[in-house]
């Protein structure tokens, strides 16, 4: 969600500085709302960026955001906002929280339910993929209709240098790995990707693991493993751009996903992709990945030990990568939300109901 919220910004940005936007939206007063010591994102054209408030967290959405946007129109990027706030568009990026409750503890589940619950009544709901739609519209009680969908993508990594010197630093044979990138939360699901690479027994092709824990609201992380497994942690970008430059292949075993961004930032180095079977997943990867079972670590196995075999990607697959990654752009992405912006506002009744 920060990656998504950070890139649709600076998309916009430039948009609306090369004046392609509707004329509203050109006239219009464009600032970020941001908390005390929030991250920057660099040098913006059109947009300002202005700091509001002392608090932190939902207590800073529901209350220094509130006023401070009092009277105007209001786009929250990822999953929260004030929910008092009646000219509003909120991107909620997938149904976990209701489909899958067993990946979340009970105060953050209670929360995030109740949040998304009331947004619905309040708010403009958006998402990311047809599949989040889909869901999002069945548990909130909407139309999908009523719910745009602007996409992620992975062409942020453009501006990024890969640094070869990772590949040294954790002693790995370029093309002679698999790599997993991701939190070591319950959907992210490593466990099997370890189990997997337990199974193949290759410790010729270690697995790399980059990510870290968040326990406080997952309640879980990833099992310990023996051999075979390079547990890298944390990464910056420059790192993570040479590993999926020269692994042997990029595995996603996700069990569930609004819509799944590291296969296509794969793909960006025409790193060969196995995926999760997850809905949102083939609906992203297409043609353009190889699936298993995500809960099946041997089905997995089997996968990479076909990739081996394979060998380096072939110009079949690196076309068909280079198709799923023209389908998605930040830019893209920036005018859906521009268009959705440029329409009238959805009007809400004291009662709750669209009118």
């Amino acid at each position: 969600m920060q990656r998504y919220a950070a890139e649709i910004v600076k998309a916009m940005d430039g948009l609306l500085a090369s004046g392609n936007a509707a004329p509203q939206l050109l006239d219009a007063e464009w600032q970020i709302l941001v908390p005390p010591a929030a991250t920057t994102l660099g040098e913006l054209r059109r947009i300002k960026v202005k700091q509001v408030g002392t608090l932190q967290g939902h207590a800073w959405d529901q209350i220094d955001l509130a006023r401070a946007a009092a009277g105007t129109r209001l786009i929250s990027l990822a999953n929260s906002g004030p929910v008092l706030h009646r000219d509003h568009l909120v991107v909620i990026h997938d149904a976990q929280v209701f489909k899958r409750r067993d990946f979340f503890s009970r105060k953050y589940l209670a929360l995030h339910r109740t949040l998304g619950r009331l947004l619905a009544r309040t708010a403009t709901i958006a998402t990311v993929s047809t599949f989040s739609r889909n869901e999002l519209a069945s548990v909130l009680a909407l139309d999908p209709a009523s719910i745009p969908i602007i996409p992620n993508s992975a062409e942020h990594f453009a501006s990024v240098e890969p640094d070869f010197s990772i590949i040294e630093s954790l002693r790995l044979e370029p093309h002679r790995f698999f790599l997993f990138v991701g939190s070591m939360t319950k959907n992210k699901n490593v466990d099997t990707a370890i189990r997997a690479a337990e199974r193949l027994g290759r410790a010729d092709f270690p697995l790399v693991v980059v990510g870290g824990d968040n326990d406080k609201v997952f309640g879980g992380g990833a099992t310990q493993s023996s051999g075979g497994i390079v547990r890298a942690g944390r990464l910056k970008d420059e790192h993570v751009a040479a590993l999926f430059a020269r692994a042997a292949a990029f595995v996603f075993p996700s069990l569930y996903e609004g819509f799944g961004i590291p296969p296509l930032e794969a793909m960006y180095f025409a790193c060969p992709v196995i995926a999760s079977s997850a809905a949102a997943v083939r609906e992203t990867c297409a043609d353009a990945a190889v699936y298993f079972d995500p809960l099946d670590a041997d089905e997995l196995s089997a996968k990479m030990r076909e990739r081996i075999d394979l060998g380096r990607i072939s110009p079949l697959e690196q076309a068909k990568q280079r198709e799923r990654l023209a389908t998605y752009s930040w830019t893209k992405s920036a005018a859906a939300m521009l268009q959705v912006l440029a329409k009238p506002v959805r009007q809400i009744g004291p009662d709750g109901t669209a009118r």
